[in-house]
């Protein structure tokens, strides 16, 4: 039984992806040589955006645990696999604590005497504590992903209702737990690259954004798999109708934060508050700025709002790749501005960092999809996932 449902063939795909990533990688560290300030900018961007795809997993399984779902018993191994990333990202967070000099200004001694603002914060925002808190972020989620995991593969041996309750202990303290370091993890990462700027709003940005970009990579895996012949009779169109609801909630839910926030900013118009926007509104960041309210909320909701489109292999195919190119955008538009005169700018910087990490995380992915299970077999409600009916 178990066997009936792991991957046969899954070399061919993982070793192309690791050949693309290397390549990427190689190219990345041509443009360290090239334009040193443009490759850390551009590699903080690659990290962060495959870094929530991961994160958004590991909400994922925490949620579906949590709720007791159903519906998403067979997408769970999947989702699984893709929080499991996060413990291989970990190490791609090194760069980024070399070039704090280069992508953090609160970390020059020079720049914190003469700003008396960031002199206020210099307790919070300083390079031992910034470290301090990366490394804590990082052994929180990679807790909560090995212990989640590890029950889960667990259960495909033998199922034991003690353990299904332990995966719901883990994930109530757990989510909260997420929900603290992920909003943190956005001001330190993001939200400190212009250290006077912020917003309470920012780390719900983020989070939503990331949430939507895994739901997108999920919706795309299941797709893949089931034209390579897998879960052919055991994921459906109403599983595909149900990622598409939580692809519009979250299409709305980002452009609600997003809205929100831009709000705020705009009626209380403090020198210091819309000064973000101000750095995005020139040139071709105009471009960038209006491809995201369109591309990120617009054209999604239109689309994702029938019922039909949910229910398309092909529509939500498109969809899935649509929404993590416009998460990539969004990402570059909140990081780039103010360190990039140009919104395209050495542009292939950015796109190798992009390749580069996203091929080995794509290699990796597949390895791990391949070694287990697609689905949990044991589980005594499978079947009735197998059998869901949409609204």
């Amino acid at each position: 039984m178990i066997d009936t449902f792991k991957i046969k063939d899954g070399s061919r795909f993982g070793n192309r992806a690791l050949i693309i990533g290397i390549i990427g990688l190689a190219l990345s560290l041509l443009g360290f040589f090239i334009d040193r300030n443009h490759f850390f900018f551009a590699y903080l961007t690659a990290f962060t955006f495959w870094l929530t795809v991961a994160l958004g997993g590991l909400f994922f399984v925490m949620l579906h645990h949590l709720v007791n779902a159903t519906w998403s018993i067979v997408l769970r191994r999947i989702a699984e696999n893709i929080m499991s990333m996060i413990p291989f990202l970990a190490i791609f967070v090194i760069p980024i604590l070399f070039g704090i000099g280069n992508l953090y200004h609160w970390s020059h001694a020079d720049i914190l005497a003469e700003n008396p603002v960031l002199r206020g914060k210099a307790v919070y925002l300083n390079t031992p504590f910034f470290i301090i808190r990366t490394v804590l972020y990082f052994a929180v989620w990679i807790f909560l992903t090995r212990a989640l995991y590890k029950l889960s593969i667990a259960q495909d041996k033998e199922h034991d209702e003690n353990r299904t309750i332990r995966l719901r202990r883990i994930s109530a303290p757990g989510m909260v737990a997420f929900a603290f370091t992920f909003t943190f993890a956005s001001f330190d990462w993001l939200m400190s690259l212009n250290a006077a700027w912020y917003s309470t709003a920012f780390g719900v940005y983020i989070y939503s954004g990331s949430v939507l970009s895994c739901l997108a990579f999920l919706t795309l895996t299941v797709i893949y798999l089931q034209r390579r012949g897998y879960l052919k009779d055991i994921i459906t169109p109403e599983h595909y109708h149900d990622l598409g609801k939580l692809l519009f909630t979250f299409v709305v839910f980002w452009a609600y934060i997003a809205f929100a926030q831009y709000f705020l900013i705009w009626y209380g118009n403090i020198p210091e508050e819309t000064q973000l926007y101000h750095a995005r509104w020139g040139g071709w960041w105009n471009v960038a700025s209006l491809l995201i309210v369109f591309g990120h909320f617009v054209f999604p909701f239109i689309i994702l709002i029938t019922r039909s489109a949910k229910r398309s292999l092909p529509m939500m195919t498109f969809m899935g790749f649509w929404l993590l190119l416009m998460h990539w955008v969004d990402l570059y538009w909140v990081i780039r501005p103010g360190h990039a005169e140009h919104a395209l700018q050495s542009v292939w910087i950015d796109l190798a960092t992009m390749v580069g990490i996203g091929g080995l995380f794509l290699w990796y992915f597949w390895r791990r999809l391949s070694s287990e299970p697609l689905i949990p077999v044991t589980d005594p409600r499978l079947k009735a996932s197998i059998g869901l009916q949409s609204d």
